[in-house]
């Protein structure tokens, strides 16, 4: 995500959460953070047909990675581009060598619970009124990466 995709990507933000959209300071405030060798962001945007169908953010610090917001357009759900950004999400967590991802997904958003359960998220927990102004709850879901010593062995013949 450029500063470019801002406008596209705040029209969708507002198509899709209209209750609680990010502003626009806050994605600038994002993407201050996702340059430079000194980054802790990764945000990025799906396009189809020069058009911006998606976007995705991942913020890490000190080993954990907090997916910060993945949306897709409408007309997009079900297509597996959700999952396409979620791996795409997860991979830089892997590259900022986090040993965990959180994320925070409305009570209500049983959809998006489903993707992040088949990518390995489980629920740890609750925030009440998270999601502003509307006060909606959020379950707050967690994935952690395996060690060497946890992941399975493979042996070859």
């Amino acid at each position: 995500m450029r500063w470019w995709d801002l406008a596209p990507v705040l029209e969708l933000e507002r198509e899709l959460f209209p209750e609680d959209a990010w502003s626009p300071g806050m994605f600038w405030s994002e993407l201050a953070h996702a340059r430079g060798p000194s980054a802790t962001r990764r945000y990025l945007v799906a396009e189809q047909e020069r058009r911006l169908v998606g976007y995705g953010g991942l913020a890490a610090v000190d080993g954990t990675g907090d997916i910060q917001t993945i949306a897709t357009a409408r007309d997009q759900w079900g297509s597996g581009l959700g999952a396409r950004l979620l791996t795409e999400l997860l991979q830089a967590a892997t590259d900022f060598e986090c040993h965990e991802v959180l994320l925070e997904v409305r009570v209500d958003n049983l959809r998006a619970q489903r993707l992040y359960e088949r990518f390995g998220f489980e629920p740890i927990g609750f925030r009440r009124g998270y999601y502003q102004p509307g006060n909606h709850d959020a379950l707050v879901m967690r994935r952690t990466t395996q060690t060497s010593s946890e992941a399975p062995s493979v042996q070859g013949t």
